[in-house]
């Protein structure tokens, strides 16, 4: 293996153990949350047209002082409604979308941060809030 091809595992390596735990699949993250006793943290975001998803990701989810706490207490589900047509989500996944917006956000809000009880219990809904990590996890939290 070539040095530069050492070098680049290695960053792809570091990144994906720094990237946020995003679920797609609701009922698999569900499962998961209920054989680990974590909250699932429900995220409805438009990633490619909605400022304050993306203002939410980056001061929140992006955070490392929110991934580390999220990993050990939260299983992570992203509910994304992209709007250009080179982020087309496939047809599965925008049907479960879909679903879980009928279910949770027939408003429409984004980003909706909707927190759920392993079993799918609604605990509390919240949105972008101009919040350290912390802070914002202590929110997340009263909804417990």
């Amino acid at each position: 293996m070539t040095k530069a091809r050492a070098t680049i595992l290695l960053f792809l390596t570091i990144i994906s153990l720094q990237a946020q735990e995003w679920n797609t699949d609701y009922k698999k993250a569900k499962e998961t949350a209920s054989a680990e006793n974590k909250t699932v943290i429900l995220v409805f975001q438009g990633s490619d047209w909605c400022a304050p998803c993306m203002k939410l990701d980056r001061e929140v989810w992006s955070t490392e002082k929110f991934k580390s706490y999220a990993k050990d207490h939260y299983v992570m589900v992203k509910a994304d409604f992209p709007r250009k047509k080179k982020n087309a989500l496939p047809i599965g996944q925008q049907e479960q979308n879909n679903s879980l917006a009928e279910m949770y956000n027939r408003e429409g809000y984004f980003p909706l941060v909707v927190v759920l009880s392993s079993k799918g219990e609604l605990k509390g809904k919240t949105g972008y809030k101009k919040l350290n990590p912390e802070a914002y996890i202590q929110h997340l939290n009263s909804f417990k």
